[in-house]
């Protein structure tokens, strides 16, 4: 199956050798992706919701509907509920600072969790402090699951939101996240998800989720960089100030005054990535063709053939253990610096990631500088984690 998939991407016809295991950071392109915003900008350039001539209704109109076509992705019918922006980081930014941020006042609090990408843990923090709010952070125990009790416990009536991920980028923890934005709605908190790392393989429905807030990136989605959306619930559209301001977002502009358009259409200031969008619209066609079950389930067979390979080698210790898991594995090699181990497997063709993983104050508690992530996608086989294993005993050798 993986080599059914390695075919659909042009990637691999021009570096065949190439073990790619860096997809939590971002996923290679599809053919069809790549068609599609060569097709927009060869064919059909033209900025959007500014001209009466065809070329610039057609874009509006491709435009509009991957707005729609983003809307049922997630479940919804209402296109009301989807803007674009820039991606996951900018989509956090805008709840924080657009929504969350009016509402505050002294006595409130705003929770996420010790396991968030920096993306997700910084704009929270920031504003708490500018605010002069509790800013809370849950736990996580031995084996990286959250906890649920401490989760449970620092919620309260003065809670104004919960940020929380759905897949751990460095540790990989599926958390059970039905059961934590229960816990929130019961205390009248809303809740952020960020889906960076989920979106492409596992099942958004916001009717079954229930969450108020939803942000991913295309690039995490076999989509182009530099596009991601941000779902709001209809209770909350209107509460969604601009973001930036400019040209798009207006209804009408005085001397004395501006009036904006409601959200979505108050976060298109200026031209947005329109041949982004194009891509998105095909990345998410190709994953809707994708049988999600099965591809989790291929990419977990790996995940686990892969550690157990790893855990039979001396010195390398992987983090975490949580009771569900992605395609995610961060590992350490005794006095070996995971940066020095990233490049030897490089020298292999194989690419990973090492560092932080924009997670400093997860590994922080973990008492880790740093790691080397394996993370695994579609196009990944059992050969690929073979190579992997074998450079690093070499490497291990080498070393000693």
């Amino acid at each position: 199956m993986a080599n059914l998939y390695r075919n659909q991407f042009l990637i691999f016809d021009k570096h065949p050798g190439l073990a790619y295991l860096d997809n939590a950071a971002t996923t290679q392109r599809p053919k069809v992706v790549v068609e599609a915003i060569y097709d927009f900008y060869a064919y059909e350039n033209a900025n959007i919701h500014r001209g009466v001539y065809d070329l610039s209704n057609n874009a509006t109109q491709k435009y509009e509907a991957v707005r729609s076509q983003v809307a049922r992705f997630l479940g919804t019918e209402n296109a009301a509920s989807i803007a674009f922006t820039k991606g996951t980081t900018e989509s956090v930014n805008i709840v924080a600072n657009s929504f969350l941020s009016p509402t505050l006042n002294e006595g409130d609090n705003v929770v996420t969790t010790i396991m968030e990408h920096h993306a997700n843990f910084i704009p929270w923090q920031k504003i708490a402090q500018e605010k002069k709010v509790e800013f809370r952070v849950i736990p996580i125990d031995k084996n990286g699951d959250l906890n649920l009790l401490a989760l449970n416990n620092l919620i309260d009536r003065k809670t104004k939101l919960l940020s929380v991920n759905h897949i751990s980028n460095t540790l990989g923890t599926i958390n059970p996240i039905e059961e934590i934005i229960e816990i929130a709605h019961k205390k009248g908190v809303p809740v952020m998800l960020d889906a960076a790392q989920s979106a492409a393989y596992y099942e958004l429905s916001q009717k079954k989720l229930q969450y108020d807030f939803l942000a991913f990136s295309a690039h995490k989605l076999f989509g182009p960089f530099g596009v991601g959306i941000l779902y709001v619930a209809d209770n909350y559209i209107e509460n969604i100030l601009p973001y930036n301001l400019g040209g798009g977002i207006i209804r009408e502009v005085s001397v004395e005054e501006t009036l904006f358009n409601n959200y979505p259409y108050n976060m298109d200031a200026g031209t947005p990535n329109i041949g982004g969008a194009m891509g998105l619209a095909a990345a998410i066609k190709f994953v809707s063709g994708l049988d999600k079950k099965e591809i989790q389930e291929n990419i977990n067979h790996l995940r686990i053939y892969c550690e157990e390979k790893l855990r039979a080698i001396n010195d390398v210790n992987i983090l975490g253990n949580p009771k569900k898991k992605s395609g995610i594995i961060s590992f350490t090699i005794k006095a070996i610096h995971p940066h020095d181990i990233a490049s030897f497997l490089n020298q292999d063709n194989i690419a990973v990631r090492a560092g932080m993983h924009c997670t400093q104050p997860l590994l922080n508690a973990l008492a880790t500088p740093a790691t080397v992530r394996v993370s695994f996608s579609v196009y990944n086989t059992k050969e690929e984690v073979d190579r992997l294993v074998h450079s690093i005993k070499e490497l291990i050798n080498f070393w000693s």
